[in-house]
């Protein structure tokens, strides 16, 4: 352990060093900046091996650069795409990719995906050059980027998948995944599972393949007979998903969940819903009698932003105390709020 007046004298290092970059050490971003100083320099004290400090390093460099790319297009809604790289350009699911992609460049979107072939070209091939992004992972065996991507400056290359799929999951506003293997479904389970247990938010899942495909009805087949059956997931939580008939459904799915849900976040206990339109008075009751079991004390109510609230600050909210469970059912309450036209 070091000697009290050793930390001041590292404490007040750090405050110098954060001030010739301009940011004021006792400021909120200070704190973080200071903190993250600190924790590395306790690495050195802990005597971790080089592999670990490699590591380390390595994962935050990565973090930051793709934060730094991702930074330059806020407000832009982003809509990801999983699949696997194997799939031939002449297979129903590729060219349903395509237009998918296609369909929902046309309303805005930007599309990422794995830059790899396959599913993740046809993602590329579909959206607007402007509105691509692409994680690139490096592996020995397979092109880590397709030809459409190849050069831009919004492909990423990433050594680890766990910093890869948090940049997808993190800058996502819907996700579509089709036909795959070992990857995609390990892509699929990580949002499922992230959005079941409230690590991430609620968001869009669609799963879409080519007419005449049956990999999803038997994907399904087995979340029934196993999963569900033996109760190893809430009947609530098939309704985190969406099976699409087709392009032009699976569009849709995604346009409707926006239709007056906006965003959420918390602030102290309250869960914070804003939308893009209020509700009538009437409805918040049913809200308040449909998903009571949502709400841990009070109840739902319709206000404007909180005082601690600093960004889309004239949008209606829905506030409450939320339970931090059954996150499934948070999921179609937020279908409940855009039912209502």
């Amino acid at each position: 352990m070091s000697e009290p007046h050793e930390n001041i004298s590292i404490n007040n290092a750090i405050n110098d060093l954060i001030k010739l970059f301009g940011i004021p050490p006792d400021s909120y971003e200070g704190d973080i900046i200071a903190e993250m100083i600190e924790n590395n320099l306790k690495l050195i004290r802990d005597k971790h091996p080089t592999s670990q400090l490699k590591l380390i390093m390595r994962a935050m460099k990565e973090m930051r650069y793709a934060y730094r790319i991702f930074n330059q297009y806020p407000g832009v809604r982003r809509l990801s795409i999983f699949g696997s790289a194997r799939t031939p350009e002449d297979h129903p699911d590729y060219i349903v990719a395509k237009e998918f992609s296609s369909k929902i460049s046309d309303l805005g979107w930007m599309c990422i995906t794995g830059a790899a072939n396959g599913i993740m070209k046809a993602g590329h091939e579909g959206s607007k050059k402007e509105a691509r992004f692409g994680l690139a992972i490096r592996l020995a065996f397979e092109s880590s980027t397709n030809s459409v991507i190849e050069g831009d400056p919004k492909l990423i290359n990433f050594r680890y998948f766990f910093t890869r799929k948090l940049m997808f999951l993190s800058h996502s506003d819907a996700v579509a995944v089709f036909p795959g293997g070992v990857g995609t479904q390990d892509e699929l389970f990580e949002v499922l599972t992230l959005m079941q247990t409230g690590k991430s938010n609620i968001i869009p899942l669609v799963l879409l393949e080519g007419k005449g495909g049956r990999y999803w009805k038997n994907w399904e087949k087995y979340i029934n007979e196993n999963l569900l059956k033996n109760h190893w997931i809430s009947p609530e939580d098939k309704y985190l998903y969406y099976h699409a008939k087709n392009v032009d459904d699976a569009v849709k799915y995604i346009q409707n969940f926006y239709y007056r849900y906006h965003s959420s976040r918390y602030v102290r206990d309250l869960l914070v819903i804003r939308m893009n339109s209020p509700l009538a008075p009437e409805y918040i009751e049913s809200l308040n009698h449909d998903f009571a079991k949502l709400v841990k004390t009070g109840k739902i109510e319709q206000r404007s932003a909180l005082p601690e609230e600093d960004d889309f600050l004239d949008l209606p909210r829905l506030t409450f105390v939320h339970n931090r469970r059954d996150y499934s059912l948070l999921k179609l309450l937020i279908d409940a709020i855009n039912r209502v036209k």
